[in-house]
This record gives C-alpha cells, structure tokens and sequence, in this order.
C-alpha cells in the first residue's frame, strides 16, 4: 500500500509540475501582449488516512487562476483611441461579428485595453475584431433614456457613420456691449451704432443678425433711453424683426447698469434671467441683454461705443476630422470646423471579484457567478478607474520571476521522475524475491 502510494505521490507530482509548465509557457509566450493578466498555480495537498503505524502518501492537486484584478503599467501610443482603463474596471466590447444583433443576443465580455479604429462601417473595433460598446448621448454628454447600470441591455457599438457630418444650430447669443452715456444726452447727433454677429441655421447656413442701437435724444438732458432692434439677413435685410427699448440707471447705485427693459414687436423678454427671444427665418433665438437683476449684458457708461464681447454659439457644416476619449469616458467628434459634440460615454465595467471573470481569446474576459454582477459606472466615479487614450497596458508577466520559475518546475519534476524511478526499483525488487 505505501509503495503503490508513493508511486501515485510522485505521478500526481508530474501532473501538477507539468500543468505550472504550461501555466509558465503562456505566461512567456504572452510578455509582450498588451492587456495579457498573468496565469498562476497553486498546489494543494492530497491526504489519504492512513492505518495505526502506518502512512499512505496523498499527493498533490494544481489549482490554476489568473491574476485578473492586477492592471498591467500604461505605455503611450500615438493613437487617441489606443484606450487603457487607468486602475479598477474594464472596457465592455462585443465580437465585430455580433454589432448588428440585438442587445440580449450579442455576446458580451470586457477588456482592459485595446487599440481601436474604424471599420468600413464606421464601428470602432480593435485589431483583436473586439467591437466597443458605449451609451448613446445627446451630444452633450447626457444619456439618452433610462440607462440600466447592471446589465449590457443598454449598450450599442459605437458607430460615427451617422456622425461624419455636423453642424449645430445658433440657439444663444450673448450681447454684453456698452452704449456711449454721452449720446442720450441734449444736443447729441442721435446716430445710431450697429454691431452684427454671425449665426447659423439648423442646415450650417451662416446668416448675420444686425444688432442697431438708437439713442433718444431729449430736449434738456439726459434721457438714458435706447432703442435696440434685431435685422435678420435671412428673413428681410433692411425692416427690423424685433425691438425692444432699454432704460438705463445713471445713479451712483446703479453706475450705468440697466433699470427696465421694454419689450416692443417680434419680443419677449424675462428680466430674472436677462433673456430677451427673437424669432428669425429658422426659429427662436435667445439673446442675453442682461437686466436690473443679472450682472452683464448692455451697459452705459462714459467709455465710448464697446461691443466688448457679442459671441453665438452654433457651428457652420463640417466634416468629421478626428476621435477623441476623454478620462470621464466621453467619446467627441472633432470636426474640421473645430467644433466638438460627445456622441458617446464609454462605461467602466467593475464586479466584485476579478478574479472570478473567467478569460477569453484576445486578452477577453466574461461574467460567471464567481466573479459577481457588474455594474456599469461612469468613468472615474465610484471604484472605478478613468480611461486613458493614447495608452495601452503591457502584459502583467515579469519575465525573471518566470525564468525563476521555470528552473524550479524543472527541478520539481526531475525529483518526482526520481521518486517514481524508484518505486518502480523496489517494485522491480519485490518480484525478483519471487524467484
């Protein structure tokens, strides 16, 4: 009985060396992988009760398990979508192949890094044939609909065909402007002053909107009075589509701010937020005057005619020129016209156990019960870590402790082929005695 179990020590002794053999062999041949997690052994002991005065050899059992929790150090690419999540989580990603199944159909698994790129059909996909998933956005930043945060149903592969041309309507303008104190004065010419400002329909037309402001000259005086009145050149280049007429509080309190606003035709006006609408050939426009409420906006004071900041938002058509993620994990089109939308959030991916996700081809990993439920944070908040472009992660495998290792399995194996040598010697032994 001793004998057959020390031969069965010694048999199970190779089993488990060769198994760290090949645990080593991928670790090596995986150095220089990007995003590879380091595999591992653990052996454990075998007992076999034995009798009174007497010990029956057990053996030994390899338990092998990758070290997915450990992040590999970030290398920097010249690629903006080459994307590393930088501490806890993971990328979600689908096969290139399943982008056109629906949500609960398309296989789902998590990378911590890859370097992507669009395909043919505007998809970012990895070298490795990994689709990225994201949320949709209202090109912003905020998500479009009810989210789920612990399941991939909500997440699409990233697609920019839709988003390869852009433009972006004017829904603000902003005139913080100051109007001469000299000119409401007795005796003043009355000429008016204009300032125009480009804006942009909903097709990336660029119209202009003249802005004219007409003082009101009194007799005796000093009215602090204007008149101000928007020209659109796409609805009637010379008759004004709205007005309004502005007083102004020359106190000492009030040092040139405004005092009332009163809205004439084509107007509407609220003075808790100092926006006055207009409505031109392609819809409303909002236009910041400001009021006795709100710092900003129009003034007078003695300083002369100062259009000291008139801005619009709103962009002309453009092309997209280039992709960028941010460390929130926001995915922007860049286009060439410089305007900039968020089309995508890329989540990070965090489970309770690491560990217990179990690995996939082309450094994947899927959700099994060990590793627990994810759940899909924004980047940066809550455990999870940012996202990181222009980087990759390296490999988690140290070659020296491999090295090291391998000389020690050899050795482990060399002794369990001597010990199984040797039983089978005294095996031989115990038979020649039968002779």
């Amino acid at each position: 009985m001793t004998l057959s179990s020390s031969l069965s020590a010694g048999v199970s002794g190779l089993q488990v060396n060769a198994t760290r053999l090949a645990v080593i062999s991928d670790n090596i041949a995986n150095s220089s992988t990007t995003g590879y997690r380091r595999g591992d052994v653990e052996f454990s002991s075998l007992v076999i009760p034995g009798s009174q005065n007497s010990y029956s050899a057990g053996g030994v059992r390899a338990n092998t398990f990758r070290q997915v929790a450990t992040p590999g150090t970030l290398i920097s690419t010249s690629s903006a979508l080459d994307l590393s999540v930088s501490g806890r989580g993971f990328l979600p990603v689908t096969e290139e192949t399943a982008v056109d199944e629906a949500a609960n159909q398309r296989p789902f698994s998590l990378t911590a890094t890859g370097g992507f790129s669009r395909n043919a059909d505007g998809y970012l996909v990895s070298r490795q044939g990994l689709a990225l998933l994201g949320f949709p956005t209202d090109g912003e930043g905020n998500l479009l609909g009810n989210v789920v945060r612990d399941s991939p149903a909500s997440l699409e592969p990233i697609q920019v065909t839709n988003f390869l041309n852009n433009s972006e309507s004017t829904t603000m303008i902003e005139l913080n402007v100051n109007l001469p104190a000299d000119a409401t004065l007795a005796g003043a010419d009355g000429e008016p002053y204009t300032s125009s400002i480009d804006y942009f329909d909903g097709v990336g037309r660029r119209n202009t909107l003249t802005v004219i402001y007409t003082p009101n000259v009194p007799a005796a005086g000093s009215s602090d009075l204007w008149n101000v009145s928007f020209i659109d050149s796409a609805t009637d280049p010379v008759n004004p589509i709205a007005d309004f007429d502005v007083q102004f509080d020359p106190s000492r309190a009030g040092r040139g701010s405004i005092d009332t606003v009163t809205p004439n035709a084509g107007i509407t006006y609220d003075a808790a937020t100092g926006i006055a609408q207009i409505t031109v050939a392609d819809g409303p426009i909002d236009v910041f005057v400001g009021s006795d409420q709100v710092v900003g906006g129009l003034t007078q004071i003695d300083a002369g005619f100062s259009p000291v900041s008139v801005t619009a938002n709103g962009a002309p058509a453009g092309n997209l020129a280039s992709l960028e993620v941010d460390p929130d994990g926001l995915l922007r089109g860049v286009y060439d016209t410089g305007q900039q939308i968020v089309l995508y959030r890329i989540p990070v991916v965090d489970v309770p156990n690491p560990n217990g996700l179990s690995s996939g081809d082309a450094q994947t990993f899927t959700i099994t019960s060990e590793s627990g439920t994810p759940f899909f944070w924004d980047a940066n908040t809550g455990p999870a870590g940012g996202i990181e472009g222009f980087s990759l992660q390296e490999s988690t495998v140290d070659i020296a402790r491999e090295l090291t290792g391998l000389i020690q399995t050899q050795r482990a194996y060399s002794s369990n082929a001597t010990v199984v040598q040797t039983v089978d010697e005294m095996l031989q032994e115990t038979t020649n005695l039968k002779r």
